[in-house]
């Protein structure tokens, strides 16, 4: 039986972070808890949710944007995918992901986080039409649950502290804490914070490209001795170059986040030795077979994957399903955020996360049903429908 992709909808869609993360973070500098250079808030979080018809049959796919990191709005998202990349799609077999990305690739440069969008839904709706978990066409799951990692925003000393603790309650085991006020500050934070939360817990930093080279070689230095796993994105995004600077004078191993966007992001970094971690997320570098890719390549060249984003229930569901397929090749606990931040998660039925883990939601495709009216709640504008055209 041949199937085939009769069309689309995307709705975009807003979803404010909880009340305790909004009062949280409107005590932190410039209100994002975190140091980068914005003018506005950061309130909850802007996402794409696309739907791709085969008959009776549904694939979900989600994509979390945020134009100081992505460069790109959700309308903008839907305007390529609407006006170019659904011709590539639409009247094809989802099962045909090397086709539809090569073609995607060939004809639409750069877009990941819109081609990622699809393609996560090509997997999901492959699950659906067959009745299977989407893990089992990426691999198989190896583990049925996966450790998971919290997040602490740039705060006072004393609020981080404070985090830290009550995520080692919650039964964390792994934690990111983010820095780039000042080497000084760096130092106390991340002194107070292992001190605080002892030596059998994970840790791993994250700058937001706060620092020049130079200044980030002296920064992570500083805190090596408090057994830091990695360092992510300590200087700009563009500047690979400054990033195997950086790499080659700290032992730390540095994680590229804001400057990986592509397959060829990563591996340019890569030869460079710009890099010692591979960070994947939902929608880069480009939905689930690019990241399968770079997940491979990045075991290839000895270096171990951290997954991690602040999604919905959608792209978590993909996420853990990503995970626990590629668990051998993942180093580092799975920073999966969304569910604490966000007030819903868009789906029925939650996924289970306890004790600083999640489960790999059993059913077809990434195991979820989108909550239709949380979506109609939080949309932000008309659906866009795309069908074939005859």
């Amino acid at each position: 039986m041949s199937f085939k992709i009769s069309g689309m909808e995307l709705t975009p869609c807003f979803v404010p972070f909880k009340e305790n993360i909004r009062n949280l973070l409107k005590n932190t500098e410039k209100g994002v808890g975190m140091a980068i250079d914005i003018d506005e808030e950061w309130l909850g979080g802007d996402f794409v949710i696309c739907k791709l018809f085969c008959g009776d049959h549904v694939g979900l796919g989600e994509a979390f944007v945020w134009l100081p990191e992505t460069g790109t709005s959700p309308e903008q998202i839907i305007d390529i995918i609407e006006n170019t990349l659904s011709k590539y799609v639409i009247g094809e077999s989802p099962f045909n992901t090397e086709k539809i990305m090569h073609k995607m690739n060939n004809n639409v440069a750069r877009n990941e986080v819109a081609k990622g969008l699809l393609d996560m839904a090509c997997y999901d709706l492959m699950g659906k039409i067959t009745g299977r978990s989407a893990s089992d066409f990426i691999g198989g799951k190896l583990v049925e649950k996966i450790p998971l990692a919290a997040l602490i925003p740039l705060a006072d000393l004393e609020t981080m502290v404070m985090v830290a603790k009550s995520f080692i309650k919650m039964g964390y085991k792994s934690l990111r804490y983010k820095l780039g006020n000042g080497i000084r500050e760096d130092i106390e934070i991340s002194k107070a914070i292992r001190e605080k939360v002892g030596e059998d817990i994970h840790l791993r930093v994250d700058y937001n490209q706060a620092y020049t080279p130079n200044k980030a070689v002296s920064a992570i230095n500083a805190i090596e001795k408090y057994n830091i796993d990695f360092a992510e994105q300590p200087v700009n995004k563009e500047d690979f170059v400054g990033m195997s600077y950086v790499q080659k004078r700290v032992n730390v191993p540095l994680m590229a986040h804001e400057s990986f966007f592509s397959v060829n992001d990563f591996i340019i970094l890569v030869e460079l030795n710009a890099v010692g971690v591979l960070g994947v997320n939902s929608e880069r570098p480009g939905g689930v077979s690019n990241a399968l890719a770079v997940i491979n390549y990045a075991h290839s060249r000895g270096l171990k994957t951290v997954i991690h984003n602040q999604t919905l229930g959608i792209a978590n569901a993909m996420q853990i399903h990503l995970t626990a397929a590629k668990f051998n090749y993942v180093g580092y606990a799975t920073e999966l955020f969304g569910h604490v931040m966000m007030e819903d998660d868009l789906i029925k039925s939650p996924i289970v996360f306890e004790k600083g883990s999640a489960e790999v939601p059993t059913g077809p495709g990434w195991g979820v049903e989108l909550d239709e009216k949380a979506l109609e709640k939080y949309r932000t504008r008309e659906k866009t429908i795309i069908r074939k055209k005859n």
